[in-house]
């Protein structure tokens, strides 16, 4: 067979098979994947307000953050400032949601002792009992604040009770700079209700705070200063848990204890 009777033969197979149209004289690959398509370059201008178009939702997002924080503080400021007794500041205190601490604490820790009393004091945070039973200072560090006032000749019926966080940290850590920040204003709001004569401020985190200091504890405690907010003389101190962990520094305490008592008796 020449090659002029098989190109028949193979032209014949396909007329049999339906095939009677030539499309094209290249052969094409119908299953190969299309070329990618080129597009042409944008003109300087219009790549300029592409980029800033894809770049505004990005400055968008991190705008609220921000000003979440500052209108919370603001909405925790006007809150406190609008309680005209300690029954209403606890019940604005216990309803009021910006502070995440509140999710995780078990209780809202107001107060303990005497709310006639000339001397407030106010310590940092409620722990594990003091969450439990809401009330502050009732776990060991309470017992020993006790037993403090008891050798000074007082005790709860002579002196008021409340902390710098109404709430307790998850697992006794560290309050963030935010969390005392819209703490604040509550305690704030309930010295100017309470309206003590003298003011003892048991540890770092209400001491600094308070005084909107960055001194330590131990460069502050021992000396009177004036609580400027309403200028009530202060004496910083040591935390008694600071003291359960350190007890050599009980000297110390008592040191700041026997001059709160001879600043008391002063007034009397």
């Amino acid at each position: 067979m020449n090659q002029i009777e098989a190109l028949k033969d193979v032209l014949q197979f396909y007329a049999d098979a339906g095939v009677n149209i030539a499309l094209d004289d290249a052969p094409h690959d119908r299953l190969a994947a299309p070329p990618p398509k080129i597009r042409p370059p944008l003109p300087e201008q219009q790549i300029g307000q592409q980029a800033a178009q894809q770049a505004a939702p990005i400055a968008d997002t991190k705008r609220p953050a921000t000003v979440s924080q500052d209108e919370n503080a603001q909405a925790a400021r006007q809150l406190a400032a609008s309680a005209t007794s300690l029954d209403e500041l606890l019940v604005l205190l216990s309803a009021y949601e910006g502070c995440t601490l509140r999710k995780t604490a078990k209780n809202t820790v107001f107060e303990d002792g005497n709310r006639t009393a000339k001397i407030m004091l106010i310590g940092e945070a409620p722990g594990r009992d003091e969450d439990i039973q809401g009330k502050p200072f009732v776990g060991r560090s309470g017992q020993l604040l006790d037993k403090i006032l008891t050798a000074v000749g007082l005790d709860r019926t002579s002196v008021y009770i409340a902390n710098i966080l109404p709430w307790r940290p998850p697992g006794n850590r560290t309050p963030t700079p935010s969390e005392m920040e819209l703490c604040k204003p509550f305690i704030t709001r309930q010295i100017e209700l309470i309206q003590p004569e003298l003011l003892v401020f048991l540890g770092a985190s209400a001491a600094k705070n308070l005084l909107d200091t960055t001194d330590g504890i131990l460069k502050l405690r021992g000396k009177w200063r004036s609580y400027s907010a309403a200028d009530i003389p202060v004496l910083p101190t040591l935390h008694p848990a600071y003291l359960l962990r350190q007890p050599a520094q009980k000297r110390l305490v008592w040191r700041d204890f026997l001059s709160l008592k001879s600043k008391f008796d002063a007034l009397s």
